[in-house]
């Protein structure tokens, strides 16, 4: 069987025509008027059973599925140990996120090509063999090419990527899941999905000057916290949504990761119409337009919010003051006005050591004209930025288009340097051998994500978000106390002057977006004769055994590895960086263990009591301890465990190590399934403050696990050093379905049984 991969009008309007039936059946059902993502999600339902009731899991048949080059090594070898044959929805595999920043773009690329090329090669072959596109270095970041080429309104979409929501941008359910997720589904299984909560965004009014799209997700953020959305889409709606720009929705859309959502939607309008045709795909518009009624919520939905949102907050854009979050989590927001008493009161380094704009969230047209535009300011008064100034284009579309039409001209007269379409500073692979060991710095971006190591995997580092405009100023500015909506820079002659807000740019190119050639390698039509190239000897990728399935025993004196304290994001269980060339072997990726977790019993970062040798060492050193001796052990964890990145070797190298169980306050959606899938134990205290009953030397059991079972806790004795011992009670959110991949040992091994019969 062969897939097409293209969101082609016939396959679309196979999804629309199911849409509509699928939705008259729903609101029947629920007797009321629908939010857009309610009307999504119906429309991608296997079937009724389940409604919308909280706690409840739905089976979902999504529209296609995508792959980046880290994670996707994994799906593959996850893919191939079940013994699929070939994928049965629209793939594709991206090359995105193993080109490291060191010099400019041409360079880091080729350098890349060499470096990775085992890679490489194991992952076009894959896809050639399996019916999957492949889309090469350099092509482009994950999240612009799906923009660009295979989202589209009311479609649902899943990807290994925490950021796969910036299709929400184009009006796609878009969500980030762990490989696992992303193997069942392409093997033809509907995905489950634990139906969500829905949070309203009202927008009214237009931006202007200074404020920028960003600034929309930046205010969100500092509302909700990096939490608050966990489990809930985030629907924006109003007359607000109109004045966005496609590409500027999909940066609010791809950063509701940064606070949780399951993922962030915009309903269809005119600005999705224009980029869809500015893309080559009018014939989409066309037929998105014949359906609009259906790509938008309800009419009563604006009317009267509060009857159909968990929770609204309304946002002025034409009030809205540009923002800027940071340091170390997206979440602390502040008006630019502010943020010189933040630094001089929490003792912020005021000096810019680096500025960084695009990325996946901020590198469109729009973007790049806006930032180029001041660039042209400044250029115009003799200066330039005052510190390095880094700009990363989101693919090679948007590369080549503006430098066509001078945006990357204008950039580099001040100084800026262009490095390559790809991820790179933004997870991790940026080199900054000018920074001393230890050494404090701080540095603007116009990227999502800022958890402390994240860009340059320097914990010293801290990292500031703004929008590109704000960031080109600061950089020019030279000092986060900088406002450029009230403070002068001095012209080469001498003058002050203050910067113009920004010009308004169009959405999309007058002359249209340059053709790119060579980005993309279709699968080939005689899958049989295609041979996977994995070297058994390889030091980058591993073929990957099963895990043992669940001996049927309560889990009896399981030591403690560590009781991670505060912020413990995938970043801090399982580090990128110099790590991501080891994402496809698992045992040299174990490794990082915990690498970056904060430990409470000690206050060290990636380190613990060993309880064979009572030394402290790293964990992962005392995880192959354990092993060895057959030892199991759990990880205690505080609020929002495992957030950010959907990487599943967050839960796959504790479970290699031997993590038996996740006893945490609170989890993280896509982790907390990361967990369930790899057959890990994820459970919630039911009295948070239980956490503080365990100790460094405590014995973990965990009985009735013989009655485990939907909605019913468990036990949990804690044998304390002096021998006295207290009960505690854990909640857990399996359903019937995931209590049998913990007793099959994952749920891959379910997938491989299934496979063979």
């Amino acid at each position: 069987m062969v897939i097409e991969i293209q969101s082609t009008y016939e396959s679309v309007s196979v999804v629309y025509e199911k849409l509509i039936k699928n939705v008259s059946k729903y609101r029947d059902l629920v007797g009321r008027h629908l939010t857009l993502s309610e009307k999504i999600l119906a429309g991608h339902f296997e079937n009724f059973k389940v409604t919308q009731e909280q706690n409840r899991y739905v089976l979902l048949r999504p529209d296609r599925v995508a792959l980046q080059d880290v994670t996707g090594q994994m799906v593959m070898l996850q893919f191939m140990q079940a013994g699929l044959k070939s994928v049965a929805l629209p793939t594709t595999i991206h090359c995105d996120h193993l080109i490291q920043a060191r010099t400019e773009g041409k360079s880091d690329t080729k350098l890349a090509l060499y470096e990775n090329n085992e890679v490489y090669k194991f992952l076009e072959s894959a896809a050639s063999k399996y019916g999957i596109g492949f889309w090469k270095p350099g092509a482009g970041i994950i999240h612009q090419v799906i923009l660009e080429n295979y989202a589209f309104p009311g479609g649902l979409m899943i990807g290994t990527d925490s950021h796969t929501p910036n299709a929400g941008g184009l009006g796609m359910l878009a969500i980030g899941v762990g490989g696992v997720d992303a193997a069942e589904t392409m093997a033809g299984m509907p995905w489950e999905l634990l139906y969500p909560k829905r949070i309203g965004v009202y927008l009214k009014g237009e931006m202007n000057g200074w404020t920028a799209a960003k600034d929309v997700i930046l205010y969100v953020a500092g509302q909700l916290s990096v939490s608050g959305g966990t489990n809930s889409i985030i629907e924006y709606f109003g007359p607000g949504t109109k004045s966005i720009s496609c590409t500027g929705k999909a940066t609010i859309t791809n950063m509701g990761a940064e606070i949780g959502a399951t993922c962030s939607i915009f309903p269809y309008d005119e600005r999705m119409e224009l980029y869809l045709k500015s893309t080559g795909r009018t014939e989409l518009a066309d037929l998105a337009n014949k359906y609009k009624e259906h790509l938008i919520a309800d009419p009563d939905i604006e009317k009267n919010p509060d009857k159909y949102f968990d929770k609204v907050i309304e946002i002025d854009l034409s009030k809205l003051e540009p923002h800027i979050v940071g340091p170390h989590t997206p979440d602390l927001a502040r008006p630019i006005s502010k943020l010189a008493d933040d630094v001089k009161n929490n003792n912020y380094l005021d000096n810019i050591s680096v500025a960084l704009i695009g990325s996946c969230t901020n590198s469109s047209y729009e973007d790049m004209s806006r930032a180029a535009s001041l660039a042209k300011q400044a250029q115009s008064k003799g200066i330039k930025a005052k510190i390095p100034l880094l700009v990363t284009p989101g693919s090679e579309q948007i590369r080549a288009t503006i430098e066509r039409d001078g945006q990357i001209d204008s950039l580099k007269s001040i100084g800026a340097t262009v490095l390559a379409n790809a991820c790179g500073p933004c997870i991790g692979q940026w080199h900054r051998p000018e920074l001393k060991q230890g050494e404090r710095n701080t540095i603007v971006t116009s990227y999502n994500r800022n958890f402390p190591g994240r860009n340059d995997g320097k914990r010293e580092t801290m990292n500031f978000i703004a929008s590109p405009e704000m960031v080109i100023a600061l950089a020019l500015g030279g000092s986060l106390s900088f406002n450029p909506l009230d403070d002068s820079l001095t012209a080469s002659d001498g003058k002050t002057f203050k910067l113009d807000a920004p010009e308004s740019a169009s959405d999309v190119p007058d002359r249209g977006f340059v053709d790119t050639e060579d980005v993309y390698i279709s699968p080939s039509e005689n899958h049989d004769a295609v041979q996977v190239l994995l070297d058994p000897a390889s030091e980058r990728l591993q073929k990957l055994e099963p895990f043992d399935a669940w001996n049927g025993q309560d889990l009896n004196d399981l030591h403690v590895m560590i009781k991670a304290k505060g912020k413990c994001t995938t970043d801090h269980i399982s580090p990128a960086g110099p790590w991501l060339r080891f994402r496809g072997h698992l045992d040299k990726l174990s490794d990082n263990l915990l690498l970056g977790a904060v430990n409470a019993f000690n206050e060290q970062v990636g380190k613990a009591k060993n309880m064979l040798t009572n030394q402290v060492e790293n964990c992962a050193e005392i995880a192959r301890q354990y092993k060895k001796q057959n030892i199991s052990w759990i990880i205690v964890g505080d609020e929002n465990y495992g957030e950010g990145s959907s990487r599943e070797h967050a839960a796959m190298t504790p479970r290699y190590l031997g993590c038996t169980a996740v006893i945490a306050k609170s989890f993280a959606r896509i982790h907390e399934t990361n967990l369930k899938k790899q057959g890990i134990l994820a459970l919630t205290f039911n009295n948070p403050e239980d956490y503080d009953k365990i100790y460094e030397d405590d014995k973990i059991s965990i009985s009735q696990l013989g009655e485990f079972s939907e909605g019913k806790p468990v036990e949990c004795n804690i044998l304390h050093a002096n021998n006295t011992s207290e009960k505690i009670i854990l909640n857990h959110s399996y359903n019937n379905l995931q209590i049998e991949w913990f007793r099959a040992g994952s749920a891959m091994n379910i997938l491989s049984k299934k496979q063979q019969n």
